[in-house]
Parts: structure tokens; C-alpha cells; sequence
């Protein structure tokens, strides 16, 4: 019991830690749209949607090897989700893993 009471203060810093991260995160993909670095991602969705088949079930922005880079889940009518990496300043699909499923 002693254990669990000299863990609770530790325990409640954890999540005050966890938001102020995705709040850095946030901050930093916002200023890289302002600053003209990444595209909008609703400009990136839009086309995704027109392209391939499914419902986007995640998205993430993250900095790979200098470059801003959009990661895209989708869940096509198959069930298998397949995922796609786009350049997040130009648009362009940088690589695609998984059954992906174009629209005819």
C-alpha cells in the first residue's frame, strides 16, 4: 500500500506530460502551414479520398529525414487497412504498404 501511495504523485505527472507533447506537436505542424513548409492535410485528404477506396482511419505529420511527411491509415471495403507516406510539401505519394486498393 505504501508502494502505491509513493507512485500516485509520479503517476498524476504522466498524463500533464502526455498533452503537453501533443500540444508542442500541434504547435510545431501548425507553424510549419503557416510558414508555407507542409500542405494543408484537409487538401491531402480530399485527394486520398478521390483516389483510393476506404475511410481514413488515422493520420499522422512527422519529420522524416528533414522532410515533413503525412502518414496516411486507410480501411478499404476488404477490411485490410493499407497505409500511405506522402510528402507533406508537395503532395507526392513517397511510398504505399499494404493491399492498396485504387478507385477505378
Amino acid at each position: 500500500m505504501r508502494r502505491a501511495l509513493l507512485l500516485l504523485p509520479f503517476l498524476a505527472a504522466l498524463p500533464a506530460t502526455a498533452r503537453a507533447d501533443g500540444r508542442r506537436d500541434h504547435e510545431r505542424a501548425r507553424a510549419a502551414l503557416a510558414a508555407g513548409e507542409i500542405r494543408p492535410l484537409a487538401a491531402l485528404l480530399a485527394e486520398v479520398e478521390r483516389r483510393y477506396l476506404g475511410t481514413v482511419i488515422e493520420t499522422e505529420l512527422e519529420r522524416d529525414d528533414g522532410r515533413w511527411v503525412y502518414e496516411v491509415k486507410v480501411l478499404p471495403p476488404s477490411g485490410r487497412v493499407f497505409e500511405l507516406k506522402f510528402d507533406a510539401a508537395t503532395g507526392a505519394l513517397l511510398r504505399s504498404r499494404g493491399p492498396v486498393q485504387e478507385r477505378p
